[in-house]
């Protein structure tokens, strides 16, 4: 595969994923996209890690029928941040042809999901809670659909959800495309997968990210009382630009936050009680690199996707064997490579065990660092914290950086559509419609993303021009 061009993608797509810095397809998006433009089915295996976000999204952005205002693909994620993620990189891919999609999960407001599922929605991306709760309550419009994504299969059956999922599906037109995406393949998943799909391509990727990828992995013995010790040397030694720390239990997260804050450690820490708003702002920050060590229950193991993270450390061992591979596939990412050491205490061998015959290798064991190489070490590992970190940019910057979004205190209740914005924006001079993207109308505001660095060309014209015989109030959106 020599790039992207290969698929003869629109011109739209085409320079999202070149904005993207998407070069060379991966494995699985080598093999997933050109079946998934021809509309089969598709049982994709597949680690974390190997670019499969971006390998049903570009088919989809890409056979999506803009003019279209209902929702046409459905994504299930098991988890918020997974969801929130897939709807960004969706919009991302999709930006140049206005693809607009909608993340739909529990712990935030369901008239607010409700008020955006009212209006022109291409891609629904959500948990399968409130997916379910949406189409019984009406407030999403299934009878279009002509795609469902299930991604994450076996963490969704972990997390008890595979009834809710067969109830979706039940609920959607038969005449579909479905893909279906799953790490491991537990016996639920493919009976799923065999009373649902229609003759699916069995699609199989072992490099990216699997144990034997690009991932150096370690197990180390520590007794329970010495492990927050034997981990500040680690860390001085090791001294990670980025680094996650994975505990078993909420409870685990909130003590070793606290006890890293105390020793003056750069971090934050996300688990499954804090606010949704919380935890969406530490994702960020941390991918943002404004700071260096997330402490994480496995919530955030399932497909978040932050870059050059050099070095995770299994606090606890995790509770199955799945999620190891799940944890040590948050390094090595996009063709780096990667460092995971797992602690382990006398007690656990036999849970070691279960995660080597799972992977089909013996884990390396190694001794904790010696005092000698902490002294050594510490003078770098202090300079470092000291000191602010780079931050790092977003991969979206180079799609967005020439889109302004502007806010009209003018929507629904004005008797105002998408169309008269469309037709007085395309009117002032040096716009033309390709230049208009998404839309967003609520019934008191209507905000507008403007392309191609006209922004402020369309703002200083609006000032002075009226819609629909209506002057509205016009700025850049904060």
């Amino acid at each position: 595969m020599n790039g992207f061009e290969t698929y003869h993608l629109s011109e739209e797509i085409s320079k999202a994923i070149s904005a993207l810095h998407y070069k060379i397809p991966t494995e699985i998006q080598a093999k997933v996209i050109p079946i998934a433009l021809q509309k089969k089915d598709i049982v994709g295996k597949s680690q974390t890690g190997s670019g499969k976000t971006a390998a049903f999204a570009i088919p989809i952005c890409e056979l999506i029928e803009w003019e279209e205002n209902k929702p046409q693909a459905l994504i299930l994620t098991p988890t918020r941040e997974l969801a929130a993620q897939v709807k960004e990189d969706v919009i991302n891919i999709g930006r140049f042809k206005r693809i607009k999609a909608t993340a739909i999960f529990g712990k935030q407001s369901y008239e607010r999901q409700k008020l955006e599922l009212k209006q022109k929605t291409h891609v629904v991306v959500g948990t399968p809670g409130r997916v379910m709760d949406h189409i019984t309550k009406g407030t999403l419009f299934v009878d279009n659909l002509k795609f469902l994504i299930i991604d994450e299969a076996d963490e969704m059956l972990n997390m008890g959800f595979i009834e809710q999922v067969e109830s979706i599906i039940e609920a959607l037109p038969t005449e579909r495309v479905t893909m279906l995406f799953s790490a491991t393949f537990p016996t639920d998943v493919e009976a799923l997968s065999a009373k649902y799909m229609k003759s699916p391509t069995l699609i199989e990727v072992k490099t990216p990210n699997t144990t034997k990828g690009k991932v150096d992995h370690f197990l180390m013995k520590v007794e329970e009382e010495d492990k927050f010790t034997v981990l500040k040397d680690i860390t001085t030694v090791e001294n990670p630009d980025s680094c996650i720390l994975f505990c078993r239990t909420q409870q685990g997260v909130d003590n070793l936050y606290r006890k890293l804050t105390k020793a003056n450690y750069s971090c934050g820490k996300i688990h499954g009680s804090m606010i949704q708003e919380e935890r969406f702002t530490v994702m960020d920050e941390f991918k943002k690199g404004k700071f260096r060590y997330l402490v994480a229950t496995d919530i955030a193991a399932r497909g978040i996707d932050v870059e050059n993270i050099s070095l995770v450390i299994s606090f606890d061992v995790p509770q199955d064997k799945e999620r190891y591979v799940h944890r040590i596939g948050r390094t090595g990412r996009a063709g780096k490579t990667g460092k995971a050491i797992t602690f382990v205490t006398s007690t656990e061998e036999e849970q070691v065990k279960e995660i080597e015959d799972y992977i089909g290798e013996e884990i390396k064991r190694i001794e904790r660092p010696n005092s000698d190489q902490v002294a050594r070490a510490k003078t770098a590992f202090e300079e470092k914290m000291n000191t602010k970190p780079i931050p790092k940019s977003d991969k979206a910057e180079q799609v967005n950086k020439d889109i302004i979004k502007l806010y009209f205190n003018g929507g629904k209740k004005k008797k105002l559509r998408v169309v008269d914005f469309v037709g007085t924006i395309a009117k002032i001079p040096g716009v033309t419609a390709e230049d208009i993207g998404i839309i967003t109308m609520q019934e008191n505001a209507t905000y507008v993303d403007i392309l191609n660095g006209k922004g402020q060309r369309v703002l200083n014209a609006m000032k002075q021009t009226t819609i629909k015989g209506k002057q509205l109030k016009v700025h850049i959106a904060r």
